[in-house]
C-alpha cells in the first residue's frame, strides 16, 4: 500500500494505526509555512488531507524557486479567491461540510468570486480588506436578484452565510490579511425575510408502495433505504454511504434491535424490533420493514451495497442512488416529490402524529435541538393521530417506553 508523500503511519494505543503528515526538518528550518499535522486513523480521510497539504507544500517550493504560481488553484495571497481556497483546505470545511453538500458550497463560492463590481472587476481578484460592511450589504442585495430579474432570497442567504463562515475560519488562521477594525464584514448583514418552504413528507402507504414496487423491479437496495429512512430516521446519505451495517441489524450483541448511528449529530439510537410477552408470544414491531430488508443480499459489511462483479461490491454514490429513485418512481407512476429525504421527513411526521413530546421525538431522531427537530417534523391534524397510534411501529415505541 503506497502512502501519499510525507504521510507516515504510526502505531498508537490498542494496536491501532494513526497517520501523520511530516515534511523533512530541513524545509521547516528554511521557513516552510506548511505545518506538520496529525491526520487521524481513517486511511481514506488521511490520504485526502495529505494530498491537500502536499499541494500547499509544492506551491511553497515553487515560490522558493522563483517559479510563477498562478491560476485558480493558487490565487494571489490576500484575495477573496485565496480566502475561499484556504477555507476549502481547512478542517472546518473538510470535517464539517458533508461530501453531499460540497458541490453546493463550490457553486456558491464560485458565484461570489465571479460577481463583478461597478468597475467590472471580479470580486475574487480583490483584496479581502477591500470588502467592507457596506460592500457586503451591496453584494447581498446583488445576490437577491438573478440576471433575469427574478428574486432569489434563498440563494442570497446561502451566499451570505457561506461568506461569513469562510471569513471567520480563515481570519483565525491568517489574521494579518484582514481588516483589523472589521475582520468579518458579513457579520450583521440584514437579510430579507423569506417564507421558508416546508419540506415534503411522504406517508407510510407511499413508502411501502415504493418499497414493494422497487423489490418487484429488482431494486431491493433502494427499497431498503426508503424503509430505513422512514422507520428508523437514518439520514439517506448515511445509509447510502454504508453507515448501517449487518452487525447493527439483529447482530450478535443486539439480536432484537437495530442500531442506527447518526453521523451528523454523532449519536446512536437503538430501536427494538420485537417484544416477548409473558406467555411467550413474540410481537414484531416492524414486520413489513423487515420483510423488505430480507430481500437484500449480504455482499459485505454494510447493509446496502451494489455488486460490481461476482467478487466485488461497493457503496452507491448519492447521485447514482437518486437516479435509481427517479427511475423506480417513474415506473411506479409516483409523484416526483417522493425522495429519500421525504421518507425520513415522513417518519418524523408520524412521530408528531403519535403525540410524542419534542423531547421524545428528538430521542428517536437524535436531533440535538428543538428547533432542528421541528424544522423537519410536521404539525398535523388530530384525526390522523388515532389511525397511526395503533400501528405496530408505534406499539413498538410503547414497549420501549417512549409513547404509550
Amino acid at each position: 500500500m503506497e502512502l501519499p508523500r510525507y504521510m507516515e503511519p504510526r502505531e498508537i494505543a490498542n494496536s491501532r494505526i494513526a497517520y501523520y503528515f511530516c515534511i523533512p526538518r530541513k524545509f521547516k528550518l528554511a521557513g516552510c509555512t506548511v505545518k506538520n499535522e496529525a491526520l487521524g486513523t481513517d486511511y481514506a480521510k488521511a490520504c485526502k488531507r495529505a494530498e491537500v497539504l502536499n499541494g500547499q507544500f509544492d506551491e511553497w517550493c515553487d515560490i522558493q524557486k522563483g517559479l510563477p504560481v498562478e491560476g485558480p488553484s493558487a490565487p494571489r495571497v490576500g484575495t477573496v479567491d485565496w480566502l475561499f481556497k484556504e477555507y476549502k483546505q481547512s478542517n472546518a470545511y473538510l470535517e464539517k461540510v458533508a461530501e453531499r453538500s460540497r458541490g453546493n458550497y463550490e457553486w456558491v463560492m464560485l458565484a461570489v468570486c465571479d460577481t463583478l463590481n461597478k468597475q467590472g472587476v471580479r470580486i475574487g481578484s480583490l483584496p479581502i480588506k477591500s470588502i467592507s460592511p457596506r460592500a457586503a450589504d451591496k453584494l447581498y442585495n446583488k445576490f437577491t436578484v438573478n440576471s433575469d430579474g427574478k428574486t432569489r432570497l434563498r440563494v442570497a442567504e446561502k451566499m451570505t452565510v457561506c461568506c461569513r463562515k469562510a471569513w471567520r475560519v480563515v481570519h483565525r488562521l491568517h489574521p494579518a490579511e484582514f481588516n483589523k477594525d472589521v475582520p468579518n464584514p458579513w457579520v450583521g448583514v440584514t437579510m430579507k425575510t423569506r417564507v421558508k418552504l416546508t419540506k415534503h413528507a411522504v406517508t407510510r402507504d407511499e413508502v411501502y408502495t415504493f418499497a414493494h414496487g422497487a423489490v418487484a423491479l429488482g431494486e431491493p437496495e433502494v427499497a431498503a433505504i426508503a424503509v430505513i429512512c422512514f422507520e428508523w430516521l437514518q439520514r439517506p446519505e448515511n445509509v447510502i454511504a454504508g453507515s448501517i451495517k449487518w452487525n447493527d441489524y439483529r447482530g450478535p450483541a443486539n439480536p432484537t434491535k437495530i442500531i442506527v448511528a447518526h453521523h451528523k449529530t454523532g449519536t446512536v439510537a437503538p430501536h427494538p424490533l420485537q417484544e416477548t410477552l409473558p406467555d411467550g408470544t413474540v410481537i414484531k414491531f416492524y414486520e413489513e420493514a423487515e420483510e423488505i430488508l430480507s430481500h437484500l443480499k449480504k455482499r459485505g459489511v454494510p447493509l446496502v451495497l451494489r455488486a460490481v462483479d461476482d467478487d466485488t461490491s461497493k457503496t452507491f454514490s448519492f447521485s447514482g442512488m437518486q437516479k435509481i429513485v427517479q427511475r423506480v418512481r417513474g415506473k411506479l407512476k409516483m409523484s416526483p416529490l417522493f425522495t429519500l429525504d421525504a421518507c425520513r421527513h415522513g417518519g418524523m411526521t408520524e412521530l408528531e402524529e403519535a403525540e410524542l413530546t419534542d423531547g421524545q421525538g428528538r430521542a428517536l431522531s437524535t436531533h440535538k435541538t428543538q428547533e432542528s427537530y421541528t424544522r423537519y417534523a410536521k404539525r398535523t391534524e388530530r384525526e390522523n393521530v388515532i389511525r397511526h397510534a395503533e400501528t405496530a411501529r408505534l406499539q413498538g415505541r410503547g414497549a420501549f417506553g417512549i409513547a404509550s
